[in-house]
């Protein structure tokens, strides 16, 4: 078998609005991602990670932010049109590993329908997505609750 990994990371503001989309799931919080597409920071890092290890680019060539058609969509669309062009490379996604940099909201009880919503997405099995969450200890843009942010590491193959 021959194996890449890719790694991939995403930041956006916090701005108005009343839910935060992450990981393909809507979070009630007092203010929202701010982005050109639903600022999915989660679901951003993974399709970076996974487009990386495959040497396809990144997010912002296969899906910049200057295309209309992408202004306001759910980015589990990135991520299931990631998944088509990885297999027609012929890779296949062995698992994803991730974090999600954010003081607020508490993230744990959501973990479980974010890594289904990936996994649905990439056409893969649940249990080979991890989401983690970890806090900036009130440190910096993260911390101050300015930002919040996502890296992942995507492993695949091609046997």
């Amino acid at each position: 078998m021959k194996f890449r990994i890719g790694i991939g990371f995403d930041l956006h503001r916090l701005g108005p609005g009343n839910a935060l989309t992450l990981g393909g799931v809507s979070i009630p919080h007092e203010r929202s991602l701010i982005g050109h597409s639903d600022g999915d920071v989660l679901i951003h890092a993974v399709t970076d990670a996974l487009l990386g290890a495959c040497g396809l680019g990144n997010i912002g060539q296969i899906f910049p932010d200057s295309d209309p058609r992408f202004k306001g969509i759910a980015s589990v669309h990135f991520l299931k049109r990631t998944a088509e062009l990885i297999r027609k490379k012929g890779y296949e996604i062995g698992n994803i590993d991730s974090n999600i940099l954010a003081e607020r909201p508490k993230l744990l009880s959501y973990f479980p329908q974010m890594q289904v919503k990936i996994a649905e997405a990439l056409g893969m099995a649940s249990d080979h997505v991890s989401v983690k969450a970890k806090t900036m200890e009130r440190i910096g843009v993260i911390g101050t609750e300015e930002a919040i942010a996502a890296e992942a590491v995507a492993l695949v193959f091609v046997e």
